[in-house]
């Protein structure tokens, strides 16, 4: 019995060794219980391999998802599970579950959202994002205007083509809350740079309280408004989110069943 038990410490302690030099953390975490589920099942030699090297592949597949959401800078974390489409009817499921398989990324198409605050434009943006990350594309996630700021900043410092070619690189960039303010011509000037040079190479999703008609209140220049409006519709998806704020819609509802729902013997009578 002795003799046994050493000797299956000895093949734990040669298995250990092994994957630390061969870093597969995840078959050296779970190689005890997976053994004693091979032996009590009867398990065949190669079903027990196949069990330790998927767990191994399932387990990396889900870091490098966990690697990418976080390199991708989301603000906070949202999924399209989360979101609530009967708070609004205008968005259509079926059309973002079709967003979600990324075929658009893989054509390298854009996708703009487009409605006022509250209508889940910024949800649905990181939640489509974070879709991208799991299923493997590279994602960045910025505010229209930080990444305008960040230009004008390389520009100052003579790194503008190390930047533009950053922006450029990623197969999924997502700009949150275009149109929320003004763009002078040389920001609109450089965000206009980095649509160039994503344009029919990889996708761009942005999302805006202002329509396409209303464009010429952030880019004041017409010219520029229009080759940027281009960029950002040509063959691409546009989703009208709509005017009624969700957000405000439950307090609302609460404060207008307030009234029917409290009790009598609060209401005072002369």
């Amino acid at each position: 019995m002795d003799q046994i038990r050493n000797l299956r410490w000895a093949v734990d302690a040669a298995n250990d060794t092994a994957c630390r030099l061969l870093r597969l953390p995840t078959i050296r975490a779970e190689f005890p219980d997976i053994a004693s589920a091979a032996t009590k099942d009867q398990m065949t030699y190669r079903g027990f391999l196949a069990e330790l090297l998927i767990a191994e592949c399932d387990d990396r597949a889900r870091r490098r998802s966990e690697r990418r959401i976080k390199a991708a800078g989301f603000p906070r974390e949202k999924s399209l599970r989360s979101f609530d489409f009967d708070a609004n009817p205008n968005i259509d499921p079926a059309t973002i579950h079709t967003l979600a398989s990324c075929e658009w990324i893989k054509k390298s198409q854009p996708l703009c959202l487009i409605g006022d605050s509250g209508t889940g434009k910024s949800q649905m943006l990181i939640a489509l994002g974070t879709e991208a990350a799991m299923k493997g594309y590279r994602v960045r996630y910025t505010l229209a205007t930080k990444l305008v700021n960040e230009l004008v900043e390389a520009a100052d410092e003579k790194q503008l083509y190390k930047t533009i070619a950053r922006y450029g690189r990623v197969d999924l960039l997502c700009i949150d809350e275009l149109g929320y303010m003004e763009l002078d011509r040389h920001g609109a000037e450089l965000l206009f740079q980095v649509l160039t040079e994503r344009e029919e190479k990889n996708s761009v999703a942005i999302d805006s309280n202002e329509s396409f008609g209303g464009c010429a209140k952030t880019f004041t220049d017409p010219r520029l408004c229009a080759a940027i409006v281009d960029r950002l519709t040509f063959n691409g998806t546009i989703i009208e989110t709509g005017t009624d704020s969700y957000r405000l819609a439950s307090p609302r509802a609460q404060a207008e069943r307030a009234p029917a729902e409290r009790p009598r013997s609060c209401v005072m009578r002369r």
